[in-house]
């Protein structure tokens, strides 16, 4: 049983316990996913099952969709609605607005990882030290925010918005909101947070949990290579894919940058690797 799972997350539910739950349907002990969901958000978590999970880093690093919904005038010391509120100023401020300074965070921007993430710092995960009531200095880090739009918006003494946002990895969505609000002259905390896709993988193609006990995990399993289907690609014959299997480079032709899929006979995944001086160096191959 070798694969990939798009998981609809439920609320509640860390990312550790859909693996656990995946690892105790599936019979498989090596499963792993590409980018944490925290309890209170819902959505896509890509789940790989068997050797695969080696392959797990290049959907990492694909963009991710979010909707978001947010309080605006209470913050709270994780910024979402799991956290004790540690702040209450109403804000008056109407949809243009809000419009505006959403489009001041599209593009490139430097973030401040919040307390709750698992940045280390000086070798501890910022969470562990929130949970000892400490904070600590962090550093600023850049992270592209490529799309950001206002879905909905009720006004009131407390404000809250819908939005819709496409991100680079390592974007906190908790972090942007509430720097929206700071623009804005106030604070925010999410109310609702839900992945609807990483890269091109889409929740709509995701199966549940309940699903996923019914009918097992083999059904809902797709290939390496649909699972990273964003990545460039180029084909092998089958002397090269007898090449990368036993560990050997093979010539190529086309110009890349980053990551390329090897795709060989049927367009199954062979590996993934990067070019250099015209030769395809594997990173990951596929047995």
């Amino acid at each position: 049983m070798i694969g990939f799972l798009l998981v609809d997350k439920p609320p509640g539910w860390t990312s550790h316990d859909v693996v656990a739950k995946v690892r105790r349907l599936s019979g498989v002990k090596k499963v792993g996913h590409a980018g944490t969901l925290d309890p209170m958000a819902t959505g896509l978590l890509v789940v790989a099952v068997g050797p695969v999970t080696r392959l797990l880093r290049f959907l990492q690093d694909l963009t991710k969709t979010y909707v978001a919904e947010a309080r605006f005038g209470i913050a709270t010391d994780s910024l979402d609605a799991d956290g004790e509120i540690t702040e209450t100023s109403p804000m008056a401020f109407d949809r243009d607005r809000l419009e505006q300074a959403v489009s001041r965070f599209v593009g490139e921007i430097e973030q401040v990882p919040p307390m709750v993430s698992a940045v280390k710092v000086d070798g501890k995960k910022l969470y562990e030290l929130a949970r000892e009531g400490k904070e600590v200095e962090r550093k600023a880090r850049p992270v592209t925010i490529y799309q950001f739009e206002v879905l909905g918006f009720e006004s009131g003494e407390f404000p809250v918005a819908s939005f819709r946002i496409r991100s680079s990895k390592g974007t906190y969505v908790r972090t942007l909101v509430d720097d929206v609000a700071r623009s804005l002259g106030g604070r925010a905390h999410l109310t609702a947070l839900r992945r609807t896709a990483n890269g091109s993988l889409s929740v709509a193609d995701a199966a549940t949990i309940e699903e996923l006990e019914t009918v097992g995990v083999a059904t809902h399993l797709i290939d390496p290579a649909t699972a990273l289907a964003d990545l460039p690609s180029f084909a092998v014959g089958a002397q090269d894919e007898d090449a990368l299997r036993h560990g050997r480079q093979v010539r190529i032709a086309e110009t890349f940058e980053g990551p390329v899929a090897a795709l060989g006979l049927e367009g199954a995944l062979v590996a993934v690797g990067e070019p250099e001086g015209g030769w395809f160096k594997s990173q990951v191959v596929v047995r």
